[in-house]
């Protein structure tokens, strides 16, 4: 359980701005149960494009900064309903289905009675903290996904302030969560003082939660995903990785296909959250890299020499990973309509992965259409081929490698093989939280 923050120095602070709703904020903050000010102010976070994968850091900022947990209020996933029903008129001109998606979500936050809030949080991310981060030459976001939240915004100020007439601020800080901390202090305390009032100081503090956060989540995850992986080696059964942007997630966006192969019985891993623990990364890449052939298990060079997308790097590190995990017999891989990011990767992931034998799908182009017909028909197929040829592939991929896989640990019962809802929480919406 993340601590609130409370205010350590007795110093007042200046009067701030009026919040929501007309009130004057008390002249100290307390957080915490029962605090004033900020602890009763609602947030709404839009749940779309890199949320998926910082969401965490925001709670924890949040929370630190004297947010009540409930008061933390994300957007639901993607639908065509919610698009119908709080987006329809306010779309703006972008190609990138993701961001389109957006307006639905500051609609809901907007409009519906039942998660009225009073500032809505949009970061524009120009920058994500990556594993990666040392072994490439960048982790930027997509320009796209970056300037979303200031696209969308418009679609709600072509004719009138949506947010104003809804007594609703609209903040939307630029922010470098790839950065040192420091910088991402000086980012949102400029972006946000007026809108939570804060001092530097307690910024820096909540940027500290916030990465805390953050990175907790992420050992909790790589630790689960671990244990998926570990299972399936010691009772020699398949395991299909997904290689995709994080907002793939999104049951509206990645349209839940790797659910359709959970329900066959095959644990899904995300690559986002494959274990990187260094006895697993020795297993996988220490012949390629005492050979002189990689400089890490990190490195992407032998396939993507452009390294400066963080989500691209990341998917191009998966391709490696599941070209020498022996149980990842297969790879789906996932993309948005006419992703630009995404086109220059299709050869190389496919290629990488399928020189190692192991399976490769891919589903390109998804949009809002959900063709459930011709997934269940892909999914058929893929299942028919896990089913001939897995067996095959994961004795070719082990006879590789020249040391044991790390795993020695018997009697692994009860490990869920279902990964991404129990970290994500596509059936328990409070996971967010």
């Amino acid at each position: 359980m993340l601590k609130f923050f409370r205010r350590d120095s007795g110093a007042t602070p200046p009067p701030g701005p009026a919040l929501p709703g007309g009130s004057q904020p008390p002249t100290t903050w307390r957080g915490g149960e029962g605090g004033g000010g900020r602890a009763n102010v609602r947030v709404g976070i839009p749940r779309v494009l890199n949320v998926w994968n910082t969401h965490q850091f925001w709670i924890g900022f949040l929370r630190e900064l004297g947010i009540k947990s409930e008061n933390i209020v994300f957007s639901s996933e993607t639908s065509e309903e919610q698009g119908r029903e709080f987006g329809k008129g306010r779309g703006t001109v972008d190609c990138c289905y993701p961001v389109k998606c957006i307006s639905g979500h500051y609609g809901e936050l907007v409009f519906s009675k039942r998660k009225k809030v009073d500032i809505v949080l949009s970061p524009m991310i120009h920058d994500l903290p990556s594993f990666m981060q040392g072994h490439v030459q960048g982790t930027l976001s997509c320009p796209r996904v970056m300037a979303g939240p200031e696209n969308i915004k418009s679609g709600f100020l072509k004719e009138r302030d949506i947010f104003k007439e809804n007594n609703i601020q609209y903040a939307t800080p630029f922010v470098s969560l790839g950065e040192h901390p420091k910088v991402v202090t000086t980012q949102l305390f400029t972006a946000l003082k007026d809108n939570f009032n804060l001092t530097h100081a307690e910024t820096e503090k909540a940027v500290a939660r916030g990465f805390e956060a953050l990175k907790r989540f992420d050992e909790k995850a790589r630790a689960d995903s671990r244990a998926v992986l570990e299972k399936a080696y010691l009772e020699n059964k398949p395991v299909v990785m997904v290689l995709a942007r994080p907002y793939h997630m999104d049951s509206g966006i990645g349209h839940e296909i790797e659910v359709e192969l959970q329900s066959q019985g095959y644990s899904i891993l995300w690559l986002q959250y494959f274990p990187v623990d260094d006895d697993i990364m020795d297993w996988l890449f220490g012949d390629e890299i005492r050979a002189g052939e990689m400089k890490s298990a990190f490195d992407i060079s032998n396939i993507w020499t452009s390294s400066y997308s963080s989500n691209t790097n990341e998917i191009m590190w998966g391709a490696n990973v599941a070209a020498r995990c022996p149980n990842i017999t297969c790879v789906i891989r996932l993309s948005s309509y006419e992703c630009g990011m995404d086109q220059p990767t299709y050869t190389p992931t496919q290629k990488t992965v399928e020189a190692s034998g192991t399976l490769f799908f891919k589903f390109g182009d998804l949009d809002s259409t959900k063709p459930a017909g011709g997934i269940k028909i892909r999914i058929e197929t893929i299942v028919h081929y896990l089913r001939k040829y897995s067996d095959e592939i994961m004795v070719k991929k082990a006879a590789r490698l020249s040391k044991p896989a790390p795993f020695r640990v018997p009697g692994l019962s009860g490990v869920a093989e279902v990964f991404l809802p129990a970290i994500v929480g596509r059936e328990a919406p409070d996971a967010f939280q």
